[in-house]
């Protein structure tokens, strides 16, 4: 019986190359239909990381200068604090879901993004100053917290930070020992330096923005109030991406080049 090499080592199409040489080619229809599948899928897992993981936030204002700018892009956890109605991806938010699984409390100066239902909903960035049963009250500027002024050091003036003017800089420490920078626009005369006191509700939290005149948050009770545990979304954790609104839109990714800001890009929120 004739016997070669090529028939030892497999040479020719073998078994394998004749299945996939008799492999009928897709339709147009099926490529279409397999695309579609593949993107599902792909739509599936990210929307399962936004609820489960985490949420990509961006800063629309300024209430939060020096530490956060209008053009800030940011990652919020969600395990963090665990799970909620607002874990959830609008329209679901407005599902009739109470409580919370998996909890976990916010400490004073986590900053973190929460739903104000005062406000249609929409997602808020502000600093956690007071916890449920503390007494919050702002005189002359100056954050008290169960009747104890919080240490207020003074940094320096900076250029341009108060809608292109000069302001005043501080660096406030907490009792726990989170240190941040807030700033004054309008000194200690602003429309919320002195108000209180507010006396914060079990389950919610007071809310102030850093950049004291300029924030709409829980001082004013109309408009936000003190915010119930289940409406906080998550943590802000780190910058991943950062624009300036003034060089380029999100879209212009032409003029990216000039207009994103290098070096914030992956900074941590503090």
């Amino acid at each position: 019986m004739a016997f070669s090499l090529k028939n030892l080592f497999g040479g020719g199409k073998g078994v394998e190359g004749e299945a996939l040489a008799q492999k009928p080619k897709m339709t147009a229809t099926e490529e279409v239909w397999d695309l579609a599948k593949t993107v599902v899928i792909a739509v599936a897992i990210a929307l399962v990381l936004r609820i489960v993981i985490f949420q990509p936030f961006n800063i629309p204002s300024g209430s939060m200068k020096p530490n956060l700018l209008i053009g800030d892009f940011l990652i919020v956890s969600k395990p963090t604090f665990g799970y909620s109605r607002a874990s959830l991806v609008y329209p679901m938010t407005r599902l009739p879901i109470e409580g919370r699984i998996f909890s976990g409390a916010p400490v004073r100066g986590d900053i973190v993004v929460f739903k104000n239902r005062k406000d249609g909903n929409k997602d808020y960035i502000k600093r956690v100053v007071g916890l449920p049963g503390d007494q919050i009250q702002m005189i002359e500027g100056h954050l008290h917290i169960n009747g104890e002024p919080v240490r207020k050091e003074f940094i320096a003036v900076e250029a341009g930070v108060c809608d292109g003017r000069s302001g005043p800089i501080y660096r406030e420490t907490l009792d726990n020992g989170a240190s941040y920078i807030v700033q004054e626009c309008a000194g200690d005369r602003g429309a919320l330096d002195n108000v209180g006191p507010y006396q914060v509700p079990m389950g919610h939290y007071f809310m102030m923005g850093d950049n004291r005149d300029q924030s709409q948050d829980s001082r004013v009770t109309s408009l936000v109030g003190y915010v119930p545990h289940d409406d906080v979304v998550g943590r802000a954790e780190r910058l991943f991406f950062s624009i300036d609104g003034q060089s380029a839109r999100f879209w212009q990714v032409w003029k990216w080049p000039v207009a994103i800001r290098y070096g914030r890009i992956l900074d941590p929120v503090e």
